[in-house]
Formats: C-alpha cells, structure tokens, sequence
C-alpha cells in the first residue's frame, strides 16, 4: 500500500500549535533549516558497529557512510565507492574509494579504514555481515584508495551487504585499537553529511551539517534533532504542534496515521523501504520441549488469524506473510504449505502431539499499541486453540536481553530482509547463528541440516535461475518445518511536512540519510 498526500502548508501553519498553547517555539525550532524528527525508542549506541536497532541505524546513517547506495530498484549507487568491478569468476570485487573524503575529525579516510570495518568490525559484532563474510577470504587495501574483496567461495548477494545500514565505514584510528568484545564508547566520528553534536538521553540528538561532505551541496538543511518522544500520542501531538517535521514509519499509532494525513501540509509515503522489506514474526523457541514437535507449531499458524491482525492491529498497513520470504524479497515463492486459520485442526493437532496445558510466555515487543494488539490477538488466537499463554511485559532492554539469552517461547520480532535472502534472512535460520548474547541472529534456535546446506548453495550459486530453484526449496522446507511463525509483511507510512523535499531518496528511505532532504 502506498498513500501519498500533498497539500500546500499554509506560512506559519507549523507555529499553530506553539502559538494555541501560549508556548513560545524554541529557537531551534524556528531555524529555516532544521529537521525535527521524531525518534522511539532511544537508541541503545551511536557508533557504527554498535547500533544494532532500527532507530539507531537511522541515526547513524547520517553519521557515518557505506560504500554504496541503493535505488528503490535495489540497483547500487556510488558512496564511499566511485566505481567497482567483479571478475569474470566472481572471486575478486574491487573498490576505487572517494578522493578528498575526510572523518569528521578532519583526519583523512582511506582504504585501511574500509578493511578495518569490513574485516574486522563488522565481522566481529555484525550477525548480518559475519554470514556474508564467511564468503570472504581477504579483503585488502591494494592502495590508499583501491580496497580488494577476494571471496573463498562466490557470494552472490554480496555487494547487497554494502550500504550504511549494513555496513557502516568506521574510522580505524579510532576504533582500532578498543576491544570488540566490549560496549564501543566515545563520540561518533564518521565521514557522513551531519556531525554529531549532542545527546540528552530522554530528549533528543542534535546532528548538525558536515559542512566538508564530499558530495557538493550536501547536506541542505544545517541541523537534524532526532526528539525521543516515548509515547505515540506524544508523537502525534508534535507533529501536530509543529515540534516535528517527520513521523518515521512505525512512530505513530497506525490509527492516528489516517487522521495526520488529512491535515494541512501533510504527507503520507510507505516509500522507502523497498531494501529493508520488513517481516513480522514469532520467533518459535525449539528449545522448549513441546515446541520441538511440528504438530504444536503447525497448530500455532494454524490458529493464528493474521488476515485479522492486519486489518486490526495493523489498520491495513500490512498483509499476511505466506512463509519465510517477504515478498519484496528477491526469489520470493507463495507456493508453499499454507496455514490458513483453522481453530478446529488446531486443536486436533494439539490433542495429537498431546499437548496439556503447558504454559508458553510470549515476549511482545514494546513499540506501540499495534505491537501490543498483535501480541494480544495472538494470546486470543492461541487460548481459543486450547494453548496456555502468558504475556511477559518488558521494556525494550529487558526484550533484547531475554531474547538474547533465549529466555522466551515465543517472541515477536521484525527484521530487515535486505533484498537477498542471504543477506536478510539466512542468519536468522542457519545453524551456526545459534550463538547466545544476540537478539538479531538465530534466536529460536531452528536447526535443519538440509536448510543450512541450502542456505549455502543459494549464497554461492550465480545463476539466477538455479537460485530461485534452491530458494524455493529453502521456502516449501521451513514451511513444512514451521520454522518460525511468519505473520505479517509491513507497510511503514512515514508522516511528514509538505514543505520537506526529497526526504525519501533511496530503497533505504531514513535509513540512508536526509543529506538530500530540504525546506521550502
């Protein structure tokens, strides 16, 4: 679903809600060239590498840079990198860098930072890339400015992996030195249009421009607040007042969503997240002993109303997800086992595994009342089939840590596909991401051994055709296996100001950066 908007924004149509409330606007909010974006949750980190949520990598990708951009096609643009080429048997990718690009710090970037982050950052604290980049045997600064990726096997999906939310390029004179196996501290120093400026932990981060961005004329507005704003009525009051310019998508209630849109000078886009093509899901925790039976995870999709949820919880801003794949994804096949809702042939199953009563907690995720409706309607759902559910309530840290040590039977969570699914979804279900102490790998544990060498051929094999053939495997098996719950694929409407410009610019949409966004 894409809704698109626009109507003039009257002058001063954004002071209203200042000026009705007696309130006198900051100053920061008056300057013709300052974004106000609203931001929740709170980022856990700022630094490249550390940031692992998605409110985090939307900072961030102002902050720092990748070597490539993508287009809503998914089509590479230049970064970092100016040029690339792959060799004629897909075992060497080569890299000529920016010239005159300088860290923020004014020191200049060069390829050992690339390898720095490539190599060493991101394969130590980066689930997504450490998968991709078991593919890669060296990567190596053949000069100052020309960095070699030399592959062990070909990776088809690999110059995927290279955008700002996958990989951010740090600064090696910084960080190379800090143990990885530590929290990352210190100002975050990238090569990005918007330098860090100040964080007040509950209230906002102030980014300001990079006025030696190597693009010319970039950034175009001089400041970027990113307000923490916890409560989604709060969010939507802001914007309404005029304290706020962007709503990210998933920052209001999707019922407020419809109401916003109709104001004067607003606009409404799901652009923008054509790359990320998010995935809610449930995660299934096979460790759990009578989860580890089909029958009982067959019976969870089967009870499930997900058609329901969607046009409920998520206001139409979403659908059913048919397996694994979200269907933006790339090898994406719906002729898999299906699960329509069917309370009677739950419970037969249920009866089957023999099922009695075991209590399953359900770990929601708290990100606002369409979050809290899905973990509810599941709760119905499931109690209807004759299953024991608990809710166990958390605050995000509290969700990340017990879905980090596997502390849940079931679990909500989105992810990011990325557009290949060995970028974006082969780390959520191989084997060897079943590692403990992370939220964004192989949390529930699912192991197939026939997946994993699936998962594999598809990450090597370059052509096309015998791709989609191993990927359709991959999806008929896991539905069979029921892997996991998959419920819904996401539409994320981003709310903003009329009188903003090309705020969505790339398949990343404010997951990239807001350089090329401007004021009228």
């Amino acid at each position: 679903m894409t809704l698109d908007r626009r109507t003039l924004l009257s002058g001063g149509a954004a002071t209203l809600g200042w000026l009705a409330g007696g309130i006198a606007m900051p100053a920061w909010a008056q300057a013709a060239k300052t974004l106000n974006v609203a931001l929740f949750p709170e980022p856990n980190a700022l630094i490249a590498g550390a940031g692992s949520t998605g409110p985090a990598q939307m900072v961030i990708g102002n902050i720092y840079d990748g070597l490539l951009r993508f287009d809503d096609k998914l089509q590479p643009m230049p970064g970092l990198a100016t040029e690339w080429s792959v060799s004629p048997d897909g075992m060497a990718y080569t890299f000529k860098l920016k010239e005159g690009v300088t860290w923020h710090d004014g020191k200049p970037f060069t390829a050992d930072d690339v390898v720095f982050t490539a190599d060493k950052l991101q394969r130590t604290l980066n689930p997504r890339v450490r998968v991709a980049m078991q593919s890669v045997a060296s990567v190596k600064a053949l000069d100052a400015r020309t960095v070699e990726f030399r592959m062990a096997q070909p990776y088809a999906a690999f110059i995927g992996l290279l955008d700002v939310s996958s990989m951010p390029i740090a600064p090696k004179h910084l960080l190379g030195e800090m143990d990885l196996t530590k929290p990352l501290t210190g100002t975050p120093v990238g090569t990005g249009p918007f330098k860090f400026k100040e964080w007040q932990r509950g209230s906002f981060i102030q980014l300001v421009k990079n006025d030696k961005y190597h693009v010319a004329g970039l950034p175009r507005v001089d400041n970027v607040y990113w307000h923490v704003i916890p409560d989604g009525a709060s969010r939507a009051a802001a914007f309404e007042s005029g304290k706020v310019d962007v709503l990210p998508g998933g920052a209001v209630e999707y019922f407020d969503v419809g109401r916003l849109a109709k104001l004067p000078g607003a606009s409404v886009t799901t652009q923008g997240y054509e790359k990320l093509g998010p995935t809610a899901s449930m995660w299934i925790n096979h460790r759990t002993p009578i989860l580890q039976d089909v029958r009982v995870r067959q019976a969870i999709m089967h009870a499930i109303d997900r058609e329901a949820m969607a046009k409920v919880a998520w206001f139409g801003f979403a659908k059913p997800a048919t397996g694994v794949f979200n269907s933006k994804t790339v090898f994406y096949t719906d002729q898999t086992r299906k699960y329509p809702r069917d309370v009677a042939l739950a419970k037969k199953l249920l009866a089957e595994a023999g099922y009695k009563g075991q209590p399953l907690r359900l770990l929601p995720l708290p990100f606002g009342e369409a979050w809290s409706r899905t973990a509810e309607m599941i709760r119905q759902n499931l109690q209807e089939a004759g299953f024991k559910i608990e809710l166990v309530s958390a605050d995000l840290p509290g969700v990340m840590a017990r879905a980090s040590n596997w502390d849940f039977d079931l679990s909500l969570t989105y992810l990011f596909q990325l557009g290949d699914p060995a970028l974006g979804v082969a780390r959520s279900y191989v084997g060897s991401e079943i590692k403990k102490g992370s939220p964004f790998n192989n949390v529930g544990g699912y192991q197939n051994p026939k997946v994993d060498a699936l998962f594999e051929r598809g990450a090597r094999e370059t052509d096309p055709k015998k791709r989609a053939e191993i990927y359709a495997d991959v999806q008929r098996t896991m539905s069979d296996d029921v892997a996991a719950a998959w419920l819904l694929e996401l539409n994320f409407p981003t709310v903003y100001r009329s009188k903003v410009d090309d705020l969505m610019t790339s398949g990343f949409g404010l997951t990239d950066n807001l350089a090329r966004a401007s004021i009228k």
